[in-house]
């Protein structure tokens, strides 16, 4: 019942995924967007993918592995497990569930994870929107049948992640912003797109985060010409937000934002974020979207900027002896 992915299965995986996933509110899979994610991602493993196959397929589970990942010497992560209406039951959900869980256990990890650190990206449909998308998925749907499943077998949930949309046709910067941004000025601050004729720090300031996407990404914008709102003092970077790129979407991709704790106090992480979306507006994106802790204090500054909650996401977690 339970074997290991073969190409063979591609269109009937596609098929289920645009019958079981697409409910959930992921977004539909073609034959490209099917290798984009899946088969032809670099961290896809034969080893980490299965099918429930009963005269066809009738379920399906990935995760990936990878050294380099953060987490990745010890963790192993759950990217889906889908089944088919008729097949969507605890003892089907647990078959595959255990059939991945052996295979990180026998490349040597210690823990199955859900998050948002794993690299193949799940784009999914934001309600109440014209078809508008999240370029992934940070956890598990909050009370979808996955997140059932894992809490019935041992995993616990850490936290949520609160995903957010903005339609910037809507955006304006509100006087107070305004205000701010003429104080920060005079106590030294600039908030502008990095210039590297004039700014420096960049990776220096991104080292302060306890973050390694941010560390990649940003430093590597910056370093291709790619837009990064940053706030510097006499040149130096000490925060950022960033960076500025309209995805085919129309979404205005978004990163994250974080000020340098020793200029904190200046209100410069609102002002890096008000001007991010403007600096999307400049470029025709329609909307943005994100998602952050629920408990993060940077949601305020989100829904200031006129955010709106649009789904919640479960960060999940099991950790087993290394003798099961």
């Amino acid at each position: 019942m339970i074997v290991k992915y073969d190409s063979k299965y591609d269109t009937e995986i596609i098929d289920l995924w645009n019958r079981a996933a697409v409910r959930d509110g992921y977004k539909e899979l073609d034959a490209g967007s099917f290798k984009d994610i899946f088969s032809e991602n670099r961290y896809f493993k034969r080893d980490n993918t299965f099918v429930l196959d009963i005269d066809g397929v009738k379920g399906f589970a990935c995760g990936c592995t990878g050294d380099d990942l953060p987490l990745g010497d010890k963790s192993g992560y759950i990217t889906c497990i889908i089944l088919d209406s008729e097949y969507e039951n605890q003892e089907n959900f647990r078959l595959l569930l255990e059939q991945l869980e052996a295979s990180f256990l026998r490349q040597g990890k210690k823990q199955a994870e859900v998050l948002f650190f794993n690299p193949m990206l799940l784009p999914w449909h934001i309600p109440g929107t014209p078809r508008h998308e999240h370029n992934n998925a940070p956890g598990a749907f909050a009370g979808s049948f996955f997140h059932k499943g894992l809490l019935e077998n041992g995993y616990t949930e850490r936290t949520r992640e609160c995903a957010m949309y903005l339609d910037l046709s809507k955006f304006i910067i509100p006087e107070s912003i305004l205000e701010k941004e003429t104080k920060a000025k005079a106590a030294g601050y600039e908030v502008a797109l990095f210039d590297n004729s004039k700014h420096t720090g960049i990776e220096e300031m991104l080292q302060g985060f306890d973050n390694i996407l941010w560390q990649k990404e940003i430093a590597e914008c910056t370093r291709q010409g790619i837009p990064v709102v940053i706030a510097a003092r006499d040149g130096k970077a000490v925060g950022f937000a960033g960076p500025v790129i309209r995805q085919e979407s129309g979404r205005g991709y978004f990163a994250g934002i974080g000020v340098n704790p020793e200029h904190e106090g200046h209100g410069l992480g609102s002002i890096l974020f008000f001007k991010l979306c403007e600096a999307f507006i400049k470029i025709r994106a329609d909307y943005m979207s994100l998602y952050t802790g629920i408990e993060n204090p940077a949601i305020n500054i989100y829904k200031k900027a006129g955010f709106k909650e649009v789904r919640e996401f479960a960060v999940m977690r099991k950790e087993w002896r290394q003798e099961l």
